[in-house]
């Protein structure tokens, strides 16, 4: 795992103008991504056209060539990676979906966003992308813990950190927020 300070200290070169900045930061933080986009295509069929590595390069390019961006650390850079890559699943299996009627990516909810029942649940991912946005309209904060936590792979120390607020305000909205999900996801499938 890169080193925190160092991965900082190049996002304030990157907000600086700093044009090396991003080719040092790429090393430091390429493994972490691409266990970020392994843990997104692992349980997608095995076909499945966007690879890992594409997933990482697509989101990396977008993550340095946004300029409005104010990068304020380690954990801010990959809840916005994960941002950013959710988005870019999410066009790719709307894309595939007008492309072939009926054609949903799947997604296999792990232990770390395991739902009420206990057992894994194959979810669209466009009905998880838009269960998500229809949490943000009336808890953003909830939205974002989901985010940090199943598309960013975060810990609830690294989501309180990003999020500034306390560990305990984590596990409280984050089981809730599951929970809601779970509620919401089911409605629409059934």
């Amino acid at each position: 795992m890169a080193e925190s300070s160092d991965v900082t200290i190049l996002l304030d070169r990157i907000n600086e103008g700093d044009g090396n900045a991003p080719e040092e930061l790429l090393p430091l933080v390429y493994s972490e991504l691409r266990k970020l986009a392994h843990s997104y295509l692992q349980n997608e069929r095995a076909d499945h056209t966007l690879q890992a590595t594409a997933l990482v390069h697509e989101a990396y390019i977008r993550l340095v060539d946004w300029e409005k961006v104010s990068w304020q650390n380690r954990a801010h850079f990959f809840a916005v990676a994960a941002n950013v890559m959710r988005k870019i699943l999410v066009d790719h299996a709307r894309e595939k979906k007008a492309q072939k009627r009926d054609f949903g990516q799947k997604f296999s909810l792990d232990e770390a966003v395991s739902f009420p029942t206990r057992e894994k649940r194959e979810v669209d991912l466009i009905a998880l992308d838009d269960a998500l946005e229809k949490l943000a309209k009336f808890d953003k904060t909830q939205s974002k813990i989901v985010e940090l936590r199943f598309f960013g792979g975060l810990t609830i120390e690294e989501t309180a950190h990003a999020l500034k607020i306390s560990s305990s305000t984590v596990k409280r909205e984050w089981a809730v927020a599951k929970t809601w999900l779970f509620r919401e996801i089911r409605r629409r499938d059934g």
